[in-house]
């Protein structure tokens, strides 16, 4: 039984992580660790930026106190100018509202990044819910940002579907006992052994789901 779908944001609604990825590349060489942008998606995917701060700092980067808040400034800049849905998506939407599943978001980033680039693309109100880790002040992981979403929907978390694009997210889907589903398009990156159902092509989803 499928009672809701709670969705991942950065890589699954939106796409921007094209955006970020380039940013952080430029950021990360300004401070003492230069990497290659496949290098970065697979160290850094889904991971807040506090932790990712933390990481690339012990990788040997000198990212300062104060670094998060200005990166955010320069990145929502950076998405106002515009963030493109991910290819797909709204037949996928639209599949769920026909069959009166509702859906909600669930994302590691901030509540105002969701409400920029769902906002650019009228998308705010098709969500039953928008919730952010950071705000919870529980990151994925953690299964709380789920879980959370699943009371707020007032759905047993174990007849709700997670549609995520990372290994943390996967593995917080896992640890809330939720069904993922597993967005892939450039390759598997660790889903499957979160547990994940891997799909390639959103035009698949609304299959997978039985909608």
């Amino acid at each position: 039984m499928l009672s809701a779908v709670i969705f991942d944001c950065d890589g699954v609604v939106v796409d921007s992580e094209p955006l970020l990825f380039e940013l952080l590349a430029e950021e990360l060489a300004q401070h003492n660790l230069p990497m290659q942008p496949d290098a970065l998606h697979h160290t850094f995917l889904g991971m807040t930026l506090q932790g990712l701060r933390d990481k690339a700092n012990a990788m040997g980067a000198r990212l300062p106190i104060g670094w998060c808040d200005a990166f955010y400034d320069r990145l929502y800049a950076k998405l106002r100018l515009g963030t493109p849905l991910v290819q797909g998506i709204l037949p996928v939407l639209d599949a769920l509202d026909a069959a009166g599943i509702p859906f909600a978001m669930g994302s590691n980033g901030s509540a105002e990044k969701m409400q920029i680039t769902l906002g650019q693309h009228g998308l705010i109100t098709r969500f039953k819910g928008l919730y952010s880790g950071q705000s919870l002040g529980k990151p994925k992981p953690a299964p709380d940002l789920y879980l959370h979403a699943a009371a707020a929907l007032g759905v047993d978390p174990s007849t709700c579907v997670v549609i995520e694009d990372s290994p943390t997210g996967a593995r917080a889907a896992k640890a809330a006992g939720m069904r993922c589903m597993g967005y892939a398009p450039l390759g598997n990156v660790n889903l499957a052994a979160e547990g994940a159902v891997i799909f390639n092509d959103m035009k698949d989803l609304p299959r997978l789901l039985g909608v």
